[in-house]
Order: C-alpha cells, then structure tokens, then sequence
C-alpha cells in the first residue's frame, strides 16, 4: 500500500503521480457487446448488423458508448475502440468475417474485468450457442465481475441445456440475466438489444418502461 505523503513537496510529487493513473470517465456510459464469431455464427453475426442500432435508440442518444468484442478461428480474439453511435459501430462490424473455431468465453470476462477497473462500464451483453470450456473458470471470472458490480447478460441462441447451464451460472453470479432465443429471430433479438441499452443507460427503473416477454424475464432476473 502506498504511503501518505508527509511534506508540501511530497504532496506535490504525490498529486503528479496521481495524474499519470487512468480515471473512468463517468460521464460517458459504456457498454461492451460481446459475440461469437466463429463459422456457425454468420447468420447470427449478419442479423446483429442489421439489429445494432437498437443499442443506441433505444439509450439516451448522449450517454451510451459501445465496444465490440468477438473472438473466431484459432484463437483470435478482438476487442475494437468505443463506439458513440450506431454508424461506427456498423462500419466495425460489416468488416469482420466469422472463422471457424472454439468458443472463447474466459477472454471476453478477462477483458470485461479489465475495463471494469478502468473505465465506467455498465454492463457486459454476450451473444452465443455454445461453450467448450472449463466451467469452473468461467464461474470464478464471473465472480470477479460481481466485485464490480457489473452484470453479464447472457443471450443465448438456441436451447443447448448444458450451454444453458453455463450462461445462466455466469448470469447468476454476476446478478444479471440469462435469456435464450430463438436461433434468427429479429424481434426477439431485438427486444433483448433494447433492453440491455436500456439497463446501461437507466438501469432497471429504465428497463421497466419497455414491453416485451423478454423484457419482462429479463427484469424479473435483474430483481431477484
């Protein structure tokens, strides 16, 4: 632990260090949308293209920014600059081309803690149909985002049981929300983008002026 300083001069030392630490800009609400990008996604992946302006009307327009994180092929793992609008946020997405490869949740909740400590991060929303990882790993990552307070919305695609499982456990631990849909279902796709822009931005007094029968599983999560 660092020591206080003692002196005029110390203190003057010790507020230029200070500077030099990063400081979350809490002005600016961010929200990082995380997706499976590997082969099988691709129709999932063309359909949160169309669908990803939601993130944006659906938050107040001044408030919300944006991070993509993906991962595909073997072992490629990305995470893009912060996104304020639905326009740049499209230009991202339309250049990146699923590949074929396995899931890698752990790195999407390593890189969520990390900008949790750093910047004022909301939420983590993540799209996906599979898990072949250790879930023991994962629930221990998730128990770390639940010292920030950050939520991980779990969307699953599909009605895997066992991915199932592991979403809602990594839901649960981080008191957020675990909800499957229906592999190509805009509105339903839609409805859970809506809603989770919603949380960032106003949190679950927000969430609780939408309708929706994913809405609705979604808050009652959030409140129990």
């Amino acid at each position: 632990m660092k020591k206080l300083p003692k002196s005029k001069s110390s203190v003057g030392e010790f507020l230029e260090a200070a500077k030099r630490f990063p400081v979350p800009r809490d002005s600016q609400t961010r929200l990082i949308f995380a997706m499976d990008a590997t082969q099988s996604r691709e129709p999932t992946w063309d359909l949160a293209t169309s669908l990803h302006a939601e993130l944006f009307t659906t938050a107040r327009q001044e408030d919300l920014a944006v991070q993509l994180v993906y991962y595909r092929g073997h072992f490629d793992f990305f995470a893009t600059h912060w996104n304020d609008s639905a326009g740049g946020l499209l230009q991202t997405m339309q250049r990146v081309q699923c590949l074929a490869g396995i899931t890698q949740i752990s790195r999407v909740l390593s890189h969520t803690i990390k900008e949790a400590q750093q910047s004022s991060l909301k939420a983590l929303a993540f799209v996906g149909d599979a898990c072949e990882e250790e879930p023991k790993k994962l629930y221990d990552l998730a128990g770390q985002l639940a010292l920030y307070r950050l939520p991980a919305f779990m969307f699953q695609e599909g009605h895997n049981p066992y991915v199932a499982q592991v979403f809602g456990g990594i839901a649960q631990l981080t008191n957020g929300a675990h909800i499957p849909f229906q592999p190509g279902s805009a509105q339903q796709f839609a409805e859970l983008l809506r809603a989770v822009a919603a949380y960032a931005t106003g949190g679950v007094d927000a969430v609780k002026n939408l309708r929706g029968k994913f809405t609705q599983q979604l808050l009652e999560q959030l409140q129990s």
